[in-house]
């Protein structure tokens, strides 16, 4: 979950790393560094904490060089201080990495019997000091071949060498990794965002791959030290300009940009002028597959759910969901007639990722949905449906949700279709009830102002529920998800109709309930659940929709309702003012919206 970079060049680095380290602090904020070769020196400069802290300890700095590395850490092996932050260096060789080195130990204790000493609690630092001694009798490549031969985990490294002060080792296993090409430099990055700023020019490292890289050429090589030729991919020139305008937080602003961001996409994926669903090249035909397999991790976990009750209610197919980090590790039944779903909005997340090389492996039909087309994700699954929401800066996922939740329905709808299990009649007015669907959102956006006026309880509290039934229920659990990122106040999602079988015991007088009912089938029987909660002393938010019967409740704490659509797109609705909560209760409490402490973006460990 680290962020690294690497520039090779012609002229001094260290100001070009700073910038693309800001890029990457999504990645992890724990703390920063960067390392540059002066003068046959390595100088390394690192920090506890934030970029903007690093970068006043450069621009004291006298030393610059032509060729560095930066890192940005999100903790795994040591604290989160200055002496485990990377780069590490020996007096011949610096180096960033991200992912995990599990044989840690093993390596450790056979470099200390050989004399090394370690200065950190690092995993990372067992690869600074297996590459100083293989360079004792071997040259680069052969060093790094059997370097990486020697490593067990996951990783993407970014090296420096003092005795070749214009080369750049970049090495990838299962963390994502990539070079850009520039003129009179060349790069190195966990990910093309922070390479866009310099260069539209890339290629992605495989699984295995290594690569030296100098500021006028790049060579690249497989596992075994064998030179491979690589394709240069060109990157859209969207602006790339990321900035929070007039909001206060990025996450601010992707809340608000969610009527464009859907509406985006609606137009990618449904053709205005006959009102069909343009998704082309659909791989496989209805006979094709009997079930459907949904994989996703957190808040794409989350959509998952929902998308299952699309599917039973729309087709006829058997659904699962999985959360990736536990299929993996199961005992799957792999059949022909399967068809596996994967959604990440990085789409590099570790898990995910793995349980995609799973199904890989066992020949099965595989289908991502993504937000970075260019992902390893993207690049591995048979099929794949981006939800075009635009560069989500924010940790806590708010537009990308969205736009997950309204690739998976447009995919139930297709499939559907396809499947003859939906008329021509109820297929339109779906589309028709999609198109709606962004001036809905912008309607509820205005219940910010209420959500926040309630936030304080919220803040006050040591702890709320959030309740639901059918879909809703997956929106509880999303909710609960943000209060708890960005408030850091325990919450916990939960079907309003499993109350009595235990959590109703935490209900204790004031405790602050969300329960999110519309207008639906379960709604009656919601309501009955949200008045025993209310008869044990809970303050309950209800969240529902407009109606024209109002109903009054009896000792109901505060209520508010989002606009009305079809069932079916209810859940995008239910969602706006939870994340206005999350959001407004962590700003009470003055946290860091966007990097909230130990989590981010991009999990690319596992």
């Amino acid at each position: 979950m680290c962020g690294i970079i690497g520039i090779s060049s012609n002229k001094p680095v260290s100001t070009i790393i700073l910038n693309s380290l800001k890029k990457l602090e999504y990645r992890g904020y724990d703390s920063a560094g960067l390392a540059t070769i002066h003068k046959g020196f390595i100088n390394e400069i690192k920090c506890e904490g934030r970029v903007n802290n690093l970068e006043k300890n450069v621009l004291t700095s006298k030393s610059d060089g032509l060729i560095g590395i930066g890192h940005v850490r999100w903790a795994t092996h040591g604290a989160a201080n200055t002496i485990n932050a990377h780069p590490h260096s020996s007096e011949k060789v610096s180096v960033v990495h991200n992912g995990i080195i599990e044989n840690v130990t093993i390596l450790k204790k056979h470099l200390i019997n050989n004399g090394h000493k370690f200065k950190s609690q690092t995993d990372t630092e067992v690869i600074v000091h297996l590459i100083t001694e293989y360079l004792k009798t071997n040259n680069i490549k052969n060093t790094i071949t059997k370097v990486l031969n020697k490593l067990h985990g996951s990783f993407a490294l970014g090296i420096i060498f003092t005795d070749h002060p214009d080369l750049l080792v970049g090495a990838r296993r299962g963390s994502p990794l990539a070079v850009g090409y520039g003129p009179n430099e060349n790069y190195l990055g966990s990910d093309s965002y922070a390479l866009k700023s310099m260069t539209n020019k890339i290629t992605y490292l495989d699984d295995g791959d290594f690569c030296i890289l100098r500021k006028d050429k790049v060579d690249f090589y497989n596992s075994e030290g064998v030179i491979i030729n690589k394709k240069i991919l060109e990157l859209s020139k969207e602006d790339i300009d990321i900035n929070k305008g007039d909001f206060k937080h990025f996450m601010a602003k992707e809340i608000a940009e969610q009527p464009n961001t859907i509406n985006a996409c609606i137009k990618e994926y449904i053709n205005k002028l006959n009102n069909e669903l343009s998704i082309f090249n659909f791989p496989w035909k209805k006979e094709d597959f009997n079930k459907i397999i949904l994989i996703g991790c957190g808040t794409a976990y989350h959509a998952c759910v929902i998308a299952k009750y699309w599917f039973e209610k729309l087709t006829n197919l058997e659904v699962d969901v999985d959360i990736a980090s536990e299929f993996r590790y199961r005992n799957n039944r792999f059949r022909k007639d399967n068809l596996y779903v994967f959604v990440s909005q990085s789409g590099e997340t570790a898990d995910t990722h793995a349980a995609l090389d799973l199904c890989n492996k066992n020949k099965m039909k595989t289908c991502a949905i993504v937000n970075v087309v260019e992902s390893s994700i993207a690049r591995d699954a048979q099929f794949v449906l981006p939800i075009h929401c635009g560069q989500e800066i924010g940790v806590a996922s708010t537009k990308a949700f969205l736009g997950q939740m309204l690739v998976l329905y447009l995919i139930t709808l297709k499939i559907s279709k396809i499947r003859n299990e939906i008329n021509d009649l109820q297929y339109a007015n779906k589309i028709c009830q999609l198109k709606e669907l962004p001036e809905l959102i912008l309607k509820t956006l205005k219940t910010e102002t209420k959500i926040s006026s309630l936030s304080e309880t919220f803040s006050n509290a040591k702890g709320s529920m959030f309740l639901g039934r059918g879909h809703s229920y997956p929106v509880a659990l999303e909710g609960a998800l943000k209060l708890k990122e960005l408030s850091y106040i325990h919450a916990e999602g939960y079907p309003a109709g499993e109350m009595k079988h235990g959590p109703l015991a935490l209900i204790e007088e004031g405790m602050p309930v969300v329960v999110i009912a519309p207008r639906d089938d379960h709604y009656e029987k919601t309501m009955s659940n949200m008045q025993e909660v209310i008869a044990r002393g809970a303050k309950v938010l209800l969240i529902t929709n407009k109606s024209s019967d109002e109903i009054k409740f009896d000792n109901l704490w505060e209520k508010i309702e989002v606009e009305t659509s079809s069932i079916d797109l209810m859940p995008f609705l239910l969602t706006i003012p939870l994340q206005n909560l999350a959001y407004y209760s962590a700003l009470t409490l003055g946290h860091d919206i966007d990097k909230p402490r130990n989590l981010a973006k991009s999990v690319t460990v596992e």
